[in-house]
């Protein structure tokens, strides 16, 4: 099963991991290298498979996506 991105208003870390969901909850409007830097280091130590420069990989190698609102408005 894939890792699904959910969005919050508001809580305590950048990314946390739910793993009864399989599901890692961001804090909405956060600046994108921030979110990215947390949600790899996140996923590296689940297990999930990296490759530098190879964006953001589930468990499964499938490309996870960041849901628009997770990002702080501005330039990417």
């Amino acid at each position: 099963m894939c890792t699904l991105i959910a969005v919050a208003d508001a809580q305590s870390e950048t990314a946390i991991w739910d793993p009864d969901e399989i599901t890692i909850t961001v804090q909405g409007g956060t600046h994108h290298h921030t979110l990215i830097r947390d949600l790899a280091a996140l996923l590296a130590d689940l297990g999930a498979p990296t490759t530098p420069g190879g964006g953001l990989t589930c468990f499964c190698g499938e490309p996870i996506t960041i849901p628009r609102e997770a990002i702080a408005a501005g330039p990417l």
